[in-house]
């Protein structure tokens, strides 16, 4: 099936008027013939190019939701709610968007069979829960709660990757700084330690010799450093045993496993928590709660949960023996069954984990910044001490 493009089209109605709009189809025949039928006898027809700027993003999505969900809480119709959301962005490719979900919308097609047609910006989550909100009259609602679902998860995603990212942006000042002096400032020491003429500490020596390796070999270094990023990034990619072992073992690290599986449990609960508040059937919902996880563990965790309930079994209890979910989501989900409130105390259970994930981050930030400042230090201390030994002796000869 060859890729559908955008069109730009001119013509006129069946009552003689002027009218014109956008499109996609195959090729420019396509588009003219999908004119035809709908009674519109096109005079041009021209392919649009992409808008430059920057891609959309899950923000610009979570955004665009609960946009969407105000204008329509406050009865503005939702054609012209598109309208109004493309005009107020300051990136073309959503106001492209915003005009093809328009368009498409006009022609006839579901809210939901438009939003498919970008299966790269909704997912199957995004349009399960748009087609539940159609079919049960919802629609406001179920985009109030698609908006709150994505501003917890880019909140979350924001906060575990801070707290990754602080550690690995000193690791790579450190490299940044030990290259800096090994280049530069080693050479200029040995010069002035050659003019010495009487040997040298056993570190500096090492340092100096190192020095020189990284002085003959920066470009090879450099160019090995970017191939096996590049080569982890396509085995990333190509192999999901690599992704599941990799993913499982950062799970046992000592300070971050901790904080991965809680988001990874958070993200678990608050997607199945949308998807049961949208009447979407839990067995229907498990399959998409397991990809949202984001984690092999939780993904094969829930299969066997979808396994047992399909056997007779509770919720509460196929977790239960699933091992990896703590006891408080457990009971919570317990209670929720009991209750007939199930949305809500997995709501609940999720705002705890994310609570307890806020005070986890701020803890570790507060150790790790003075630990790695340590680790820093010790490092271009070590090399600043290796320099200067041989300063240091030789003001001692003298």
């Amino acid at each position: 099936m060859a890729a559908e493009r955008r069109f730009a089209w001119k013509g006129t109605d069946r009552h003689g008027q002027a009218v014109d709009g956008i499109l996609r189809a195959a090729d420019a025949s396509a588009a003219t013939l999908a004119l035809r039928r709908q009674g519109i006898l096109a005079t041009r027809v021209q392919a649009v190019r992409a808008a430059p700027g920057k891609a959309i993003t899950r923000k610009d999505i979570a955004l665009f939701t609960r946009q969407l969900s105000t204008m329509m809480a406050a009865g503005v119709p939702l054609l012209h709610a598109f309208d109004i959301a493309g005009k107020g962005h300051a990136k073309p490719a959503v106001t492209e968007l915003m005009r093809d979900l328009r368009h498409d919308i006009e022609a006839g097609s579901s809210l939901q069979q438009a939003f498919r047609q970008f299966p790269l910006l909704f997912d199957e989550l995004y349009c399960k829960l748009l087609a539940a909100g159609e079919q049960a009259g919802i629609v406001q609602d179920l985009l109030a709660r698609l908006a709150t679902h994505q501003e917890k998860a880019i909140a979350l995603r924001r906060q575990v990757r801070g707290a990754l990212m602080y550690p690995l942006v000193i690791v790579l000042v450190a490299i940044a700084v030990t290259a800096i002096i090994m280049s530069v400032v080693v050479p200029a020491f040995r010069q002035v330690f050659d003019s010495f003429g009487a040997p040298l500490p056993l570190p500096t020596l090492l340092v100096m010799d190192l020095s020189a390796f990284v002085v003959r070999y920066w470009l090879a270094l450099l160019a090995a450093l970017v191939l096996a990023c590049l080569l982890l990034h396509l085995a990333w990619r190509r192999w999901p045993a690599l992704r599941r072992n990799t993913q499982l073992r950062a799970l046992r690290l000592p300070v971050f496993g901790p904080l991965l599986r809680k988001a990874a449990i958070a993200r678990w609960t608050r997607t199945l928590a949308a998807m049961f508040a949208a009447g979407v059937p839990l067995l229907d919902s498990l399959g998409l709660v397991g990809a949202a996880s984001g984690h092999a563990q939780y993904q094969e965790a829930t299969t066997r949960i979808e396994r047992e309930i399909r056997a007779g079994g509770s919720l509460a209890l196929a977790m239960e023996h699933s091992g990896v979910f703590p006891p408080l989501l457990t009971q919570l989900a317990l209670i929720g069954e009991e209750s007939g409130a199930l949305d809500a105390m997995l709501s609940r259970a999720a705002d705890i984990i994310e609570a307890d994930i806020d005070a986890t981050v701020a803890t570790l930030s507060a150790l790790l910044e003075p630990a790695l400042m340590v680790v820093l230090g010790v490092l271009v201390g070590s090399l600043v001490i290796a320099l200067y030994l041989p300063i240091f002796k030789l003001g001692a000869v003298i």
